[in-house]
């Protein structure tokens, strides 16, 4: 299956879109991520993922309407519908997100997927923090994730948040 690749500039970086024939999003890669050697690097095709993703930038999207086919498990998949779920400027705990999923207790299989979410920011896994609050880690970096929670008007002090908000 052929994929289509493009760059598209943003205030924290070069992010790289990748879509498949179809036209749904599998990736969205930081600068340190590289692309698919086979990838056909095509902007026309990934217009609309870059005009998204450049309207959040600005502030003036603050939910993606991109089709989107992530591959993985079963459960990785369960994890990233629900992560969509996670309005803009709202946060969830790893725990929080196992119990919604029916999975109480499965709060590291929960951070193990979102660790492998390989469509950041469209599925936002930068929305998911510690139980009390810390920042967690993030393939874009503690930066990047600090950025992102920052546009979406979440107060970070010092790796933290005042207190975790309850996602919607």
């Amino acid at each position: 299956m052929t994929t289509y690749a493009s760059s598209i500039d943003t205030p924290v970086g070069p992010l790289t879109a990748i879509v498949d024939e179809s036209g749904a999003l599998t990736h969205l890669l930081f600068a340190h991520q590289p692309a698919p050697a086979d990838a056909v690097w095509d902007a026309q095709r990934c217009a609309f993922v870059a005009a998204q993703i450049s309207e959040y930038f600005a502030g003036e999207r603050t939910e993606f309407d991109l089709p989107v086919a992530p591959a993985g498990s079963a459960f990785q998949q369960q994890v990233w519908r629900e992560l969509r779920g996670i309005g803009f400027g709202v946060t969830a705990g790893y725990g929080e997100l196992a119990v919604r999923l029916g999975r109480a207790g499965s709060a590291r299989a929960v951070g193990r997927a979102n660790a492998t979410n390989p469509i950041p920011i469209v599925i936002p896994c930068h929305r998911v923090v510690g139980s009390d609050g810390c920042l967690t880690g993030y393939a874009g970096g503690m930066e990047m994730k600090t950025a992102l929670l920052r546009l979406e008007g979440i107060a970070i002090r010092e790796g933290r948040m005042p207190r975790i908000s309850q996602a919607a």
